[in-house]
């Protein structure tokens, strides 16, 4: 006999019980639960119910999290004792997991926050779990038991950070304790029924070693952007959504000197620089009020006052590009940031549209000035169909010609051959990073601050053989100094 039948035999004899959801407000009545069709959800509901009147307050108790998941893992034990359902050690087990994961974690979203081969968690609706693994988007077989479960994990999420989620506020996005951005949306917004999206945060940060490993640069490349870092370039990363646009930000402000002040503002925390001398800023959304709000512009605003070698803002997406563009423009030499953006000239663009909604009347031709004086180089990220990443160009920002920012391509990675099979020129680049041979016009700025790139580094023939960088980036190889 298999489980469904043997758990259906044994509910028949065990009578009818309740499925309602536990936590709905009195007075109300809970959505009808999905469970009343599924024996084994019957049973989970059961034993979930028994823990938590078993439990009671000790959930809520600030203990050690490991004693207070042997104490769950215990009740979940003994409750399927006295239920007395017929189950074999592995189903046994797989209950106890579900049921310590729902009462202690987020439920059948644990399992994915526990792989570090899944970057991010996508929660269409209770029934429709995706996930992002190794690039690629799949669905899971994982399932929430309604919209009302569903909603207990998001409403348990967003209140260990201080935040809600309902009718009167029913969106929220925020950072979680351990650096993962969460992004949730429930109805009357979301119209089919509340969604969740979680981007983990990278326990290991990658490094510019790990990009060449996974073929989004080559070690020339890196090595060429470590030196750009290191000669106090102003740096814009420019991708679309999920192309990797922070991780290579964090990789290149590895390279920044251990000595120098580094600021970094974002919205939500995700950056990991390993350099002593610090300062992490972060935005803040207003509370409930409305009151309290600080923008990413205060903060770039009030860096300035912070003695700062370097200010690195997450991304540039409002009236603080402005900001952004003066401190660059007044010394403030060797800052990053990213911008979402399908190409150089649409970055450029892009940050004209922003500057423009910092309320200052500006002709179009003073911006473009701004511009051109204030970014050095700019690096290109796309991501191909089959998931991966790679950066198509590493571009020197020019000075203005008539009324337009000229770009000059350091590196660019070729469309592939009309010739080749039609797959192969779905990923639009496919071939390596190669240099063009033409020599930026910024290596007096990097010499001044130290770094001199030798005149055989821009070498067209780019088969010089892979030169690794080390974490700490205390020595550069193949043509610089």
């Amino acid at each position: 006999m298999g489980l469904h039948d043997r758990l259906k035999t044994s509910n028949g004899a065990a009578g009818a019980f309740t499925t309602d959801v536990i936590g709905a407000p009195s007075g109300e009545t809970a959505p009808q639960s999905t469970a009343a069709s599924d024996p084994y959800s019957e049973l989970k509901t059961r034993i979930h119910h028994a823990c938590i009147q078993t439990l009671g307050p000790e959930l809520f108790k600030s203990q050690g999290s490991g004693d207070l998941s042997e104490r769950v893992t215990r009740s979940v034990t003994e409750q399927l004792v006295l239920d007395r359902t017929p189950l074999t050690r592995e189903e046994r087990r797989q209950i106890i997991r579900e049921i310590t994961d729902d009462i202690l974690g987020y439920g059948p979203l644990e399992p994915f926050l526990r792989d570090d081969s899944v970057t991010e968690v996508m929660v269409n609706n209770f029934d429709r779990i995706y996930v992002e693994r190794l690039g690629k988007i799949e669905r899971t077989p994982a399932a929430f038991a309604d919209n009302a479960h569903l909603l207990r994990i998001i409403d348990k999420i967003v209140s260990t950070i201080g935040r809600r989620v309902d009718e009167s506020s029913p969106m929220v996005d925020a950072r979680l304790p351990d650096g993962s951005r969460v992004n949730a949306i429930i109805p009357p917004l979301a119209l089919k029924g509340p969604t969740l999206t979680i981007r983990k945060f990278s326990r290991d940060p990658y490094t510019m070693n790990d990009l060449i490993s996974f073929g989004t640069i080559t070690p020339k490349a890196g090595q060429f952007l470590a030196a750009c870092v290191k000669g106090k370039l102003n740096v814009l990363i420019s991708g679309g959504t999920g192309t990797g646009k922070t991780t290579t930000l964090n990789a290149m402000s590895a390279f920044v000197p251990g000595d120098e002040r580094i600021v970094t503002i974002e919205d939500a925390a995700e950056l990991q620089l390993q350099q002593e001398h610090v300062i992490t800023l972060e935005s803040r959304p207003p509370n409930i009020e409305g009151q309290g709000e600080i923008r990413i512009r205060e903060l770039v605003r009030n860096a300035l006052r912070m003695r700062p070698d370097r200010i690195i803002v997450g991304e540039v997406r409002g009236a603080e590009t402005l900001d952004m563009l003066q401190a660059m423009n007044t010394g403030h030499e060797g800052s990053l940031t990213t911008i979402h953006a399908n190409s150089p000239r649409d970055a450029l663009s892009r940050l004209e549209t922003l500057v423009l909604t910092a309320g200052v009347e500006l002709p179009l031709r003073a911006i473009r000035e701004q511009v051109s004086s204030a970014f050095d180089l700019l690096v290109q990220i796309v991501r191909l169909v089959d998931g991966s990443r790679r950066i198509s160009h590493i571009t020197e920002v020019l000075r203005m010609e008539s009324d337009t920012v000229t770009l000059q391509d350091i590196f660019v990675a070729k469309p592939p051959d009309e010739g080749q099979a039609a797959e192969n020129r779905a990923t639009r680049f496919l071939a390596p990073l190669t240099c063009t041979g033409l020599k930026p016009h910024f290596q007096e700025k990097m010499a001044a601050n130290g770094v001199v790139l030798q005149p055989s580094f821009f070498a067209q023939d780019d088969d010089a053989p892979a030169v690794g960088l080390d974490r700490q980036a205390s020595k550069f190889g193949g043509g610089f100094s």
